[in-house]
């Protein structure tokens, strides 16, 4: 009933899953990851507990190979079972029962698994692994995300479309800094979920990227009459104290992860207070 792929960068720190099914909510079931250890697609006639079970070995140090083995290990549906798994460090595996519905086959390579059940044929998991290895040298969430649309190209699922999910995770990569899950993003019942991945995609860059320091502009002359001026039509108080006023405009519009301090603003947030504050002046 799905296609997904589960990857690795390990020179980024990044392990991440990406699914698409004709199937509500497809991400609550199939992708699991976490930073140290690596990540887990579980599908088919899934058995869930393989996804955390999956990661416990990998913590472990246990080769994703024998992970195989150890999963299935007295499961009297075994061949209805279809899952991949990646370590940390790139290595991957993935199993396909011989009870699964065609067309179901999967790829593994460098730093992946590719795996699906149900499909147009076999050039879907062909495409998947296409997909990931022509996006080398582009972030982990980029490069899976363009392996499901590669996928969809081919022919997908051979029942439609209705949820697609994107998990990627990475030490200390999360909201706030203090846990792994830098992005997980879920189109739960949609009629092109792969595309509503992409729309979340960018506005996940937007309100949780970090900047570089580097690119900042200085918050002086023009600019920050500017900013005074949007700060003051929104209700803020700069005049009293300029540095909380744009600090509370950042939490009010959920820009915090974007900000540095009160003499340097993120460029991309200056383009989203254009665009945002010119509609309400």
């Amino acid at each position: 009933m799905t296609y997904s792929i589960v990857a690795a960068d390990p020179d980024a720190g990044d392990v991440g899953v990406a699914v698409q099914s004709k199937f509500l909510a497809v991400g609550a079931i199939v992708p699991w990851a976490a930073a140290e250890a690596g990540a887990v697609a579980t599908q088919a006639l899934a058995d869930v507990t393989i996804g955390p079970r999956g990661l416990d070995l990998l913590r472990v140090g246990t080769a994703p190979a024998d992970c195989v083995d150890l999963l299935l290990a007295g499961d009297g549906l075994r061949e209805q079972r279809q899952f991949g798994l990646v370590a940390a460090d790139g290595r991957a595996a993935s199993f396909t029962g011989s009870e699964c519905f065609d067309h179901a086959s999967s790829i593994v390579g460098e730093g992946f698994a590719a795996q699906g059940n149900i499909l147009a044929g076999r050039a879907v998991v062909e495409s998947l692994a296409r997909g990931f290895r022509e996006t080398d040298g582009q972030p982990l969430a980029d490069r899976l995300l363009h392996a499901l649309e590669r996928a969809q190209e081919a022919g997908g699922d051979r029942r439609g479309q209705e949820s697609a999910a994107l998990l990627v995770v990475r030490q200390g990569g999360g909201y706030g800094g203090n846990h792994d899950r830098m992005l997980d993003l879920r189109a739960d019942d949609h009629a092109t979920p792969i595309a509503e991945l992409r729309r979340l995609l960018e506005l996940h860059r937007l309100y949780f990227d970090r900047p570089d320091p580097a690119d900042a502009l200085p918050v002086e002359g023009p600019l920050r009459d500017e900013l005074h001026a949007v700060l003051v039509r929104r209700g803020f108080d700069p005049d009293t104290n300029f540095r909380d006023a744009l600090l509370g405009y950042f939490g009010w519009e959920n820009l915090e992860e974007r900000w540095l301090d009160e003499h340097r603003l993120d460029p991309a947030v200056m383009a989203y207070i254009r665009e945002h504050e010119g509609d309400r002046s």
